[in-house]
């Protein structure tokens, strides 16, 4: 990675067009796209294929995995104007005054979703399906926090559909990858068990849940989780008739990285994001 001619910009300031919204100056950009490229090394790892989800996901579709009755807060409709707001746009009138169509979509809030909508009804065999995408995800949030809590990001995630003892090897090697890479940039991560956002807060699944956690954060030292490990048993696999050949419905698991939240935590290990880079730059040559 050569990074001798990548600086701030001269003179210039890049400033928020708002709460949860940031431009990256060209440093933080080449930062945030060389953590990407050894993020993948994960996917390379596993052999997942590199694959690009859809932009907008259905409401309807996520309504029968229980979005909304678990994350009621998090969704960001998509509308649009209707016929009866161009003649008010074209005269100049205030987009905001004016009224907004639902589309019956949303953008997505993470990656996986947009891939598992798409296997709906498929059958990924008695050897299961590996994928890794990388996209924009959006989240309607209660605050924003600098690169911590944003409205927009970017997440990578490297996905497993298959049996239930491969879903949870393929948790157990997405959270050793996570901390070997953390090693290699010199990043000090904590481990803890997460909400498992994928089943009731109350009664025997979340006694299941105590029992068995499906789900791992790894965060930086001031809190930050810039990671995930998540197994969602076969609950996708029953909801979207996805299935692992004799096995029955298929068992998943996800491995999930915030990459505006690895900058973050770069330049809070390093002190500046100057020196973040040049640290990335040595974890990627082995210099």
């Amino acid at each position: 990675m050569n990074t001798s001619s990548i600086t701030a910009l001269p003179g210039v300031e890049l400033k928020s067009p708002g709460a949860g919204l940031i431009t990256l100056d060209p440093v933080r950009t080449a930062l945030l796209r060389g953590l990407d490229d050894l993020l993948t090394g994960l996917a390379a790892r596993l052999s997942a294929p590199e694959v690009l989800g859809p932009p907008l996901l259905s409401v309807d579709g996520l309504a029968r995995l229980d979005f909304f009755r678990n994350f009621p807060h998090l969704g960001v409709s998509a509308g649009r104007f209707g016929p009866d707001a161009l003649d008010g746009l074209a005269s100049g009138g205030s987009p905001q005054d004016l009224p907004l169509h639902p589309t019956g979509h949303v953008l997505p809030s993470a990656t996986c979703y947009g891939l598992l909508l798409s296997l709906e009804g498929e059958d990924v065999g008695e050897d299961g399906l590996r994928l890794s995408a990388s996209g924009r995800c959006f989240r309607n949030e209660t605050h924003y926090d600098g690169l911590r809590r944003l409205w927009g990001f970017h997440m990578r995630e490297v996905l497993y559909l298959g049996t239930k003892d491969g879903a949870t090897e393929h948790q157990a090697l997405g959270g050793e990858f996570v901390q070997e890479v953390a090693g290699r940039l010199g990043l000090t991560l904590t481990r803890a068990a997460a909400d498992d956002p994928f089943y009731d807060n109350g009664g025997s699944r979340a006694r299941l849940m105590a029992l068995d956690p499906v789900k791992y954060e790894y965060s930086a030292p001031d809190g930050t989780a810039i990671a995930s490990v998540n197994r969602h048993r076969n609950f996708f696999g029953e909801r979207l008739g996805i299935r692992a050949g004799s096995h029955g419905p298929a068992y998943s698991s996800c491995v999930a990285f915030g990459v505006e939240r690895w900058v973050h935590a770069m330049i809070l290990a390093h002190g500046t994001a100057e020196q973040a880079l040049e640290r990335l730059r040595a974890a990627v040559t082995g210099s």
